[in-house]
């Protein structure tokens, strides 16, 4: 058995709990690790290659020792809780790629929002003065791809900056980062937590698990609220809001992303940038970086109407956040047309109440949860079953000047494959309206 499999106490055989891209990228890594393929079986209910869509008929009749459980899937699953209390083991991805990590000084980014774009806006840095810095996780590139390359021959990179997210730090158990990163909390996938509380905690993790600085903004939500009575020893702790003086000490004040929440994610990296004492080239990158797609994304004027996808934004602080970036822009007669809507996730709808007092600010609801979206946030506006028809509403009403944010709040899972999905959509239907109508 591979000498990282057995440090881990990771017995054959073994189960891939999960088809999707990091429980593909476990399958390659094992296989490279030399294991025999007969001990390997994937689990994956709505996968029709996987070997088994059944999980109680997995366990019964494969008998794995260990699974390897894809994030998507709740670790309170009735039969893989009868698997672990039967003596089963459970482990994950990063688990198990974290074991080939040597030198490499890591970097973690957590949060309810902003994780990604803090995660990319740290990558930029270091990769301008030190190309080979694996950026990953739940970024999109399972760091099981950064093993398999180092069992290839690839040399250790210096740095590696992962974005978790609750899901992989329910199971991540040896998890040990030089510098960590919390963004913002507040309320966000209450579905699968008993309560604000456990997913808060389970955030936190991270920080219990990092071993010489913690980096937190201070304008994070529920940050300081969760943080004032923790304790984290001796770590350097520091805290960084949009005021920071990181800021106009490297010029982040004139950097090019849209938003001013997002001086707050520059102070992050910047700090993380001070903390490893990064050249001046990070800092060139940080002002240069222009922000991720579905990100506050500026598609362009249409017909003299500015549109933005933030197709990203699943949650009321991200939705808030935006509204709050974007009004600023909106001229004086204009109107600010946001979409919203989606698939619920048990979030705080009444959050966005205090919205309907911006007078320029016109609503339209779109998705399965249009309706419950507008009653509970008690803003008014049409309703829609799709993103479509709610564009074409959109489409049919806003004038040259105004402004159109899709900044969701709900996900993307009633009709389409994920939030990047919907935001191309959203950009490629905004490229047929101006051909049609060219």
């Amino acid at each position: 058995m591979h000498s990282h499999l057995v440090s881990l106490g990771l017995k054959p055989p073994y189960a891939i709990v999960g088809t999707g891209i990091t429980g593909n990228s476990v399958l390659r890594l094992l296989l490279k690790m030399n294991v025999d393929a007969k001990e390997i079986c994937t689990f994956d209910k709505s996968d029709p290659k996987a070997i088994f869509s059944d999980g109680p008929k997995l366990i019964s009749e494969f008998q794995p020792k260990t699974l390897f459980v894809s994030p998507g899937v709740p670790l309170a699953t009735d039969w893989i809780q009868r698997f672990v209390a039967g003596g089963g083991r459970i482990s994950s991805e990063l688990e198990l790629a974290f074991s080939f990590l040597t030198k490499e000084r890591v970097i973690a980014v957590t949060g309810s929002i902003a994780k990604s774009t803090t995660t990319a806006l740290i990558a930029a840095a270091a990769q301008a003065f030190s190309p080979s810095a694996f950026i990953g996780g739940n970024f999109g590139t399972p760091l099981a791809d950064y093993a398999f390359q180092i069992l290839s021959g690839t040399p250790a990179s210096e740095y590696i900056i992962l974005e978790l997210s609750s899901y992989q730090l329910e199971n991540f158990n040896n998890l040990s980062a030089d510098v960590s990163v919390l963004t913002y909390l507040s309320a966000n996938h209450l579905e699968r937590y008993d309560g604000l509380e456990q997913y808060y905690q389970t955030k936190l993790q991270l920080l219990r698990k990092t071993k010489s600085a913690i980096i937190i903004n201070k304008d994070g939500g529920d940050n300081q609220a969760t943080l004032a009575a923790k304790s984290f020893g001796d770590l350097n702790l520091y805290w960084t809001s949009r005021q920071s003086d990181l800021l106009k000490k490297h010029r982040l004040t004139v950097a090019k992303m849209l938003g001013t929440h997002n001086q707050e994610n520059l102070a992050m990296a910047a700090q993380v940038a001070e903390f490893f004492q990064w050249p001046e080239a990070a800092y060139v990158a940080l002002r240069e970086f222009s922000g991720l797609a579905h990100r506050l994304e500026n598609c362009g004027l249409h017909a003299g109407v500015q549109f933005i996808n933030d197709s990203k934004a699943t949650a009321m602080d991200s939705v808030l956040q935006a509204t709050q970036s974007v009004l600023p822009l909106v001229k004086s007669g204009h109107t600010l047309h946001l979409l919203l809507g989606g698939k619920d996730k048990g979030l705080p709808w009444h959050q966005l109440s205090d919205l309907k007092n911006y007078s320029q600010i016109r609503f339209t609801f779109f998705g399965a949860f249009a309706e419950g979206a507008k009653s509970q946030s008690l803003l008014q506006g049409n309703i829609h079953s799709k993103l479509q028809p709610a564009l074409d509403e959109v489409l049919a009403t806003a004038k040259a000047g105004d402004i159109v944010l899709l900044s969701p709040g709900g996900t993307s899972l009633d009709e389409f494959k994920g939030f990047e999905d919907r935001g191309n959509f959203f950009k490629s239907y905004l490229k047929l309206h101006a051909k049609n109508n060219g």
